[in-house]
């Protein structure tokens, strides 16, 4: 939730940056700059969770991205320049990078294949949940009291997850032997993770355009005050969030973490054109549709996570989760300007209608589960 707060928090600043005199495409390029320093540091910490473990990586992680967003904060209240801002949003995506892989790891270390799917379910919660938490408090405290404000949101969240991690914690158990641990290399047995690699990363652009830019459609567009934005998005974000856990479950009953993938790339597909269509024609009905949307293209990430990891294997899991949020932090990172230059010239019609276009091409490369 830490690292989602931060990668997605900063959106909820957008309308106040905006009203404060920022453009949208230049509050957009701040906002992506916590999954630009993601982008560069993922990998590393891949690695070094192959190597060293998830307890000892996370406690340096999360203590890193504390001192980076008190960093960051303060910068903000000596009304530093939007680089510097820039700069310590760079920094503390790149130190918080490893929670996801970590994270991962762990709840396919410590659960069975026929339980991974219902597990990582109710991990990946906290992604949307943490959307949910930054959308309830970041636009109404950036209203009322300023940026800095909405800033002290993502120290709080990170002192909160480092507290638990420190407490609560555990390692799973690793196997020792090259043969029990899957050492060899995953990537050469086939095209399996490229591919998910490359339907999470086009699954990836309607969810990062639903989570950056549906404040500001909400409030500047819509005209909604901060605080019925803030509920509103809070409250579709723990949908979206049981949402994942039954997504989880059906890929256990099932047996199958691509077949549902398969199915939710269509609806996505189908849900972002109607947003588009009721959007461009006004209608009140947009909203709701953006709520169905927003539960629908988030409902995939778990489940590649887990198909991901249990292909890698325990020796590979670091670097192949890695590898997938390095894909789509990149996706997300280089997305958001565009849609937001799209808004910006040709309206939210336009860029929901766009972003339709990832997930079906994305629904003829989601491959066959592996035997």
């Amino acid at each position: 939730m830490a690292t989602t707060c931060l990668a997605s928090g900063v959106a909820f600043l957008i309308p106040r940056l905006h009203q404060d005199g920022m453009s949208l495409p230049a509050a957009s390029v701040l906002a992506s700059a916590p999954m630009v320093g993601m982008v560069a540091t993922t990998l590393l910490w891949g690695w070094a969770l192959d190597r060293v473990g998830e307890r000892t990586i996370l406690v340096l992680s999360l203590s890193l991205t504390v001192a980076a967003t008190v960093a960051t904060t303060a910068a903000s209240a000596l009304h530093a320049p939007a680089w510097a801002l820039w700069i310590g949003l760079f920094a503390a995506g790149a130190v918080a990078a490893s929670t996801n892989g970590a994270s991962g790891r762990i709840v396919v270390g410590w659960f069975p294949a026929h339980q991974r799917g219902t597990a990582m379910g109710i991990r990946q919660m906290a992604q949307p949940l943490g959307v949910g938490v930054t959308g309830l408090t970041v636009p109404v405290l950036a209203q009322r009291f300023g940026t800095t404000a909405g800033f002290v949101v993502f120290v709080v969240v990170a002192v909160v997850a480092l507290v638990a991690t420190v407490l609560w914690i555990v390692d799973p158990p690793h196997p020792d032997s090259p043969t029990e641990s899957g050492g060899t290399n995953p990537y050469r047995r086939g095209s399996f993770l490229v591919r998910v690699h490359a339907v999470s990363v086009l699954l990836v652009i309607p969810q990062v355009a639903l989570w950056t830019f549906v404040p500001a459609w909400l409030i500047i567009a819509r005209h909604w005050p901060p605080l019925q934005v803030g509920i509103a998005v809070t409250a579709t974000q723990v949908v979206a969030a049981l949402g994942r856990i039954v997504a989880g479950r059906w890929s256990d009953a099932w047996g199958s973490r691509m077949r549902p993938i398969r199915i939710i790339a269509a609806a996505a597909t189908l849900l972002m054109a109607a947003l588009a269509a009721t959007d461009a024609i006004n209608s009140p009905v947009a909203v709701l549709v953006m709520v169905a949307a927003s539960i629908v293209v988030v409902a995939d990430n778990g489940l590649a996570f887990t198909a991901i990891a249990e292909y890698a294997g325990p020796a590979w899991s670091g670097r192949g989760l890695a590898i997938q949020n390095t894909s789509q932090y990149i996706a997300s990172a280089a997305s958001v300007p565009l849609i937001a230059a799209v808004i910006d010239g040709h309206g939210y019609a336009w860029a929901y209608a766009l972003c339709a276009l990832p997930p079906l091409i994305g629904l003829a490369l989601v491959p066959r589960d592996p035997r």
